[in-house]
């Protein structure tokens, strides 16, 4: 049974090699824009979990609102004079600054910016919205900046960008890192707490839906009474369009945006550009912006689940490897979201996806190799065991240790004999025809008692019971097995005779003992058979058959494994060549008389008995004319009666000396 062997570790190595495979595959993957858009989905449900966080006391919005359209009977533009009186209650108010996500870009009447820029220049600090817009050519993009009127600039109104930088699906997510952008500029205006500049690619802690900041109309701040004295003290007062649904302010004037919130509520309620600048201001005071985890932190998590899935795929069950990668792709959701709460933000996908994918290549690894074990128990078994064992290999290859195990086997070995003379009449080829008649007579007798069909050595047979797999009635099986073996031999010597060729005989020769059963060999080449004391008692019980004129000799020690109703005759007690130890030796018997008889000479003989042996040896005789071990008996009690032998007249027989 000679197979090449599989390397654990070439193995082990390969199924690692194909999950680091997969994993950068996924890290891969985790940088194109479907991808993007999932971990951006994310990040969306996330924001909308938090919230609502405490909106920044210190922030008011002024909404350009329907309500004021109606109120005020105007029409947008607002007159700038508007703006200017609105400037003038804010500073009598005692706000703190005020913002302008308004562009103003454009002069309008010299009476109405000077107006404006009178305000400007005798009111709270004020940042007026500034623009950059790109103008793309098949040659090159360039970028126009779009400040407010110089007029006003010169009247101390500070320009900010109010750009924002939506994501591919054009939601916004993420800071403008820039020292102009307009929530910077007010944030440095506004004299507060220094709070934290965000870093380039930082996201937006967004404080909650529209309306999570103090929102009123920009009608009311003109009116006195519709707002209680004080309302704006020491606040920052951003001042933005608002509106819902206007015809007039659509496309790129329309000033509305999709938001994580946007998109939970199925894209219905976009965000107004003044409610993000709110936002982005809010993040700068508190110190709130959501920075991207290091990129080790998602290597290091991914890395540490793989190696404990890989552990757990040695020593535990399968299906609570799969509970625990399971376990392991939906952890990655509460550890994001909590970090997420802290101010960190961990795209929890690619790492999902990591450990799912590096499962499910451990598992179709496995599969495969699982595949290709069965495959090569199989291939190396399916010729010298019954089929039904190569199943329980299959499915319980723990049975095969690598390297081999003791156990206790009973060994069968069997040679023909007068074989050499006959195949001194053939010709090769005829002598491996018989030989193949003969192997395929007695395998599936093996095979049929759930026998291992170690080798064939030239004419003769090994094989085993209780390897690979455990059989508690192994000496029964083998013995049985024997026995059906010579009936077949009958049959299979009339054939032969049949055909011209002289007659041949089998030989059998059985032992149970300690054995060591498994794979062994070279590195490169090995074969599943049993080595040990009693695979040579085995064989040399097989030889001793010449000495008693049997055709199956077993141990005492088989013979104790039998039950009650395999038939056994007592032979003698033996030394076979090489051991020093006597071997209670039996073959099978269907005749009690006979049976009876010989266990009489046995005992009568080794307790010097000797009429008593003499008398049976008679009885043996007479029942079986010929009998080749009750000749041996009288022999040795005629050596006895002589004193020609007294060792062999009274002891053991050794085999090496006959």
């Amino acid at each position: 049974m000679a197979v090449k062997p599989l390397s654990a570790g070439a193995a082990r190595a390969a199924a690692g090699l194909v999950a680091l495979l997969a994993l950068a595959t996924v890290w891969a993957l985790s940088h194109t824009r479907p991808w993007q858009a999932l971990d951006g989905r994310a990040f969306d449900l996330m924001t909308s979990l938090a919230a609502p966080r405490t909106a920044h006391a210190d922030i008011v919005i002024l909404g350009i609102d329907e309500p004021s359209f109606a109120e005020l009977g105007q029409q947008w533009p607002f007159p700038r004079s508007l703006h200017a009186r609105l400037l003038d209650r804010l500073k009598a108010d005692g706000a703190r600054a005020v913002g302008f996500d308004v562009v103003f870009a454009e002069p309008s009447t010299p009476a109405e910016d000077g107006a404006f820029a009178n305000a400007i220049r005798h009111g709270p600090p004020v940042v007026l919205a500034a623009l950059r817009e790109k103008t793309e050519s098949a040659q090159m993009a360039l970028w126009t900046e779009v400040p407010p009127l110089q007029l006003l600039r010169d009247a101390g109104a500070v320009p900010g960008q109010v750009q924002v930088a939506p994501d591919d699906d054009f939601v916004v997510r993420r800071h403008v890192a820039a020292p102009d952008a307009f929530a910077q500029r007010l944030h440095g205006l506004a004299g507060l707490a220094p709070g934290t500049t965000p870093a380039p690619g930082e996201f937006i802690a967004y404080a909650g839906p529209r309306g999570t900041f103090d929102t009123r109309s920009y009608y009311q701040a003109l009116e006195p009474g519709l707002l209680p004295p004080g309302f704006f003290r020491d606040k920052v007062v951003l001042v933005g369009r608002a509106v819902r649904t206007d015809a007039e302010l659509t496309g790129s004037h329309a000033d509305m945006f999709n938001s994580p919130f946007s998109v939970a509520d199925g894209g219905d309620r976009l965000f107004p550009g003044v409610e993000i600048q709110a936002n982005l201001l809010a993040n700068r005071l508190a110190g709130t912006g959501l920075r991207a985890a290091p990129t080790l932190w998602p290597v290091l998590l991914v890395g540490a689940c793989c190696l404990l899935l890989g552990l757990a795929a040695l020593r535990w069950h399968p299906g609570l490897g799969a509970a625990l990668a399971g376990a392991a792709a939906l952890g990655m959701w509460p550890l994001a979201y909590g970090l997420f709460t802290h101010g960190v933000w961990l795209a929890p996908v690619a790492p999902m996806v990591a450990i799912l994918a590096f499962y499910a290549t451990q598992v179709l690894w496995g599969y495969l190799a699982q595949r290709r074990r069965a495959l090569q128990v199989r291939r190396m078994f399916a010729q010298y065991v019954p089929p039904e064992v190569v199943q329980t290999l299959v499915e319980r290859p723990e049975l095969l240790r690598l390297g081999g195990e003791q156990r206790e086997l009973t060994l069968l070995f069997t040679d023909l004999a007068n074989f050499t003379a006959m195949s001194e009449h053939q010709t090769p080829e005829q002598t491996v025809a018989v030989l193949t008649e003969y192997f395929g007579a007695m395998t599936p007798i093996i095979h049929r008692y759930g026998g291992t069909v170690d080798k064939f050595i030239g004419d003769a047979i090994m094989a085993f019971w209780g390897a690979p797999v455990p059989d508690p009635h192994h000496a029964e099986h083998a013995v049985r097995a024997a026995i059906d073996m010579q009936a077949a031999m009958e049959v299979l010597v009339r054939a032969l005779v049949a055909r011209g060729l002289p007659p041949i005989a089998m030989r059998v020769g059985i032992h149970t003992g300690a054995a060591v059963v498994g794979n062994v060999g070279s590195a490169n080449r090995f074969s599943y058979t049993a080595i040990g004391d009693a695979v040579n008692l085995a064989a040399r019980l097989e030889g001793a058959n010449k000495a008693f004129g049997t055709r199956i000799l077993l141990s005492d020690a088989t013979a104790a494994a039998l039950p009650g109703d395999v038939g056994l005759r007592h032979l003698d007690t033996v030394v076979v060549k090489g051991k020093s130890q006597a071997v209670k030796v039996y073959t099978p018997c269907t005749d009690a008389a006979l049976c009876a008889a010989s266990a009489r000479v046995v005992e009568g003989f080794y307790a010097g008995q000797w009429q008593s042996c003499e008398a049976a040896v008679d009885t043996i005789l007479a029942l079986q004319p010929g009998d080749a071990a009750a000749q041996r008996f009288a022999q040795r009690l005629l050596a006895h009666r002589q004193g020609t032998d007294g060792a062999e007249a009274s002891g053991p027989l050794a085999l090496d000396k006959l």
